[in-house]
């Protein structure tokens, strides 16, 4: 639903932007690294039907109000900050990424969802 899909999009502005989820171990950091980075972070869009990882699984009912307007305020907050905020800025899950890389990875996820619900 709509309302899941801004919650599981508010997901990777909270990790970007808050410290409310656990981090992944060193060894799982590098397997994100080899494998995951270079498909979320570069400019080729996502494939259809990808895994997700279990913290961006949505599976309750949320208000959508709320998600969205969460959602307007974490994309303010990250335009507000800037790019040299994102220059080499640890992630959650992927080590230092450039601001290139944290804009593919934003404006991928959302281009790839709200695409899903015809926006």
């Amino acid at each position: 639903s709509v309302d899941q899909m801004f919650a599981h999009c508010n997901v990777a502005y909270e990790m970007a932007l808050e410290d409310n989820h656990a981090k992944p171990g060193k060894f799982k950091v590098f397997l994100i690294k080899s494998l995951i980075k270079p498909m979320v972070c570069s400019e080729k869009p996502y494939k259809k039907s990808g895994r997700t990882h279990p913290a961006f699984l949505i599976k309750d009912k949320r208000v959508f109000e709320n998600e969205k307007n969460r959602l307007i305020n974490y994309i303010k907050k990250t335009q507000e900050l800037g790019g040299d905020y994102f220059d080499n800025k640890e992630s959650h899950s992927m080590g230092a990424l450039t601001t290139t890389e944290w804009n593919n990875m934003f404006s991928k996820h959302l281009n790839h969802h709200l695409t899903q619900f015809g926006v």
